[in-house]
């Protein structure tokens, strides 16, 4: 389909709130990752019924990578990646990504906002329950261990972004902080690298299968970039407590919402 014809089954007010939404979601994907959670929702909502998986998917790539990169860029302009973990997480990410992307047109879009809402509550309360973590940058691993816990952590997200893709900074985040004893603000950097090698892998994907709407995701990619840029310069001026607020109220927010989704499922 040509990109104008695609552009055209939108009204006015649609592409309006798509561009807002996307603005948002790049705001909140600098800080604390999770903008997907925003952005997704509202192209399943505006997209025609019939448009498939992929396209839903790879139109939402098309903003996040975008967005991530400005947002990636601001954060390591700042703070110095630890390469031993970069290095790993980036290159196990971009392959899991490819590999999940692979197998998105096997997921029905009515099953996205259920297996979306599990995982974020696991996270949330995760977070809730230990009110220090993340707090102080104390990594617990270094050597073998340290490569090889960043590594599991970028493949497993990785398929996980390919295949569906919201809240992946948020779990990139959340792991990092978990398991390798990052505060939040360091986590977010090393987060942010992955997620944009993550969105890059899969939107290959989707490009080549050419189910992506590149002129609607280009619109709300400048949109995202705006945003992932004023997210990033406000996460690092504050620090990791402001990231882990922030966090917490995107997640429960983003909970209530896709509970409503799941019980009112996407027409």
């Amino acid at each position: 389909m040509p990109l104008l014809d695609q552009l055209l089954q939108l009204s006015a007010l649609t592409l309006v709130l798509l561009i807002g939404a996307a603005f948002l979601a790049g705001w909140v994907d600098a800080v604390v990752g999770g903008g997907g959670l925003i952005q997704l929702p509202a192209l399943l909502t505006a997209l025609p019924a019939d448009a498939p998986t992929g396209a839903v998917l790879g139109t939402n790539k098309v903003a996040s990578a975008a967005g991530t990169a400005i947002a990636s860029w601001t954060y390591v302009r700042r703070i110095t990646p630890i390469a031993a973990t970069a290095a790993p997480l980036v290159v196990c990410a971009l392959g899991g990504s490819a590999v999940g992307a692979g197998l998105a047109s096997f997921i029905p879009r009515d099953w996205l906002s259920p297996i979306v809402l599990l995982a974020l509550l696991a996270v949330g309360a995760w977070t809730l329950l230990r009110p220090t973590m993340g707090l102080v940058h104390a990594p617990r691993h270094s050597g073998r261990a340290q490569v090889v816990r960043a590594g599991g952590i970028g493949g497993v997200i990785g398929i996980y972004d390919g295949m569906l893709g919201p809240g992946t900074g948020s779990f990139f985040i959340i792991a990092m902080v978990a398991v390798l004893g990052y505060g939040f603000l360091e986590a977010s950097v090393h987060a942010k690298l992955a997620n944009l090698t993550t969105n890059l892998g899969s939107l290959l994907v989707f490009g080549a299968q050419g189910e992506v709407w590149w002129l609607l995701g280009g619109l709300m990619a400048i949109a995202n970039v705006l945003g992932g840029f004023l997210g990033a310069r406000l996460a690092i001026r504050l620090g990791s407590g402001f990231v882990r607020w922030v966090f917490l109220a995107v997640t429960g927010a983003l909970g209530v919402r896709l509970a409503i989704d799941t019980v009112t499922p996407f027409t």
